[in-house]
């Protein structure tokens, strides 16, 4: 299933952005829905994820209290509300899908969007 995100941008910190993905095509199977997030010279990390029915999701410890998944299935979009932004949330935000469960890692993931960027300035 092809994935396209958008809404990156530059923000300043303390801000707020709200990041979307949409998943394009159908699949009978349920899948798992998250965001990874890659900042220069540093490995790709989990972000968050939100289960099929939207009522199961998972952050990184970093970002609990300042982003909130959540998905509609009804337009095959996950987004990623986030607020209180840092400069150390500056990255390219991937969204993906396919996982079984909220806490699935990087290889569960079957399929991948090309990325957005989210720059957060001091």
């Amino acid at each position: 299933v092809p994935l396209q995100a958008s809404g990156g941008g530059l923000v300043q910190a303390g801000g707020s952005l709200r990041i979307s993905c949409v998943a394009y095509g159908r699949t009978s199977s349920p899948y798992v829905m998250g965001w990874f997030r890659q900042a220069p010279g540093k490995e790709r990390e989990f972000v968050s994820a939100v289960s099929w029915d939207g009522y199961s999701t998972h952050y990184t410890d970093s970002v609990k209290g300042r982003f909130t998944i959540s998905r509609d299935n009804t337009k095959n979009t996950v987004h990623l509300q986030m607020n209180g932004l840092k400069p150390e949330d500056t990255a390219v935000y991937y969204c993906a899908a396919g996982a079984l469960t909220v806490i699935d890692g990087y290889s569960q993931y079957k399929n991948w969007g090309q990325g957005t960027l989210v720059t957060v300035s001091s």
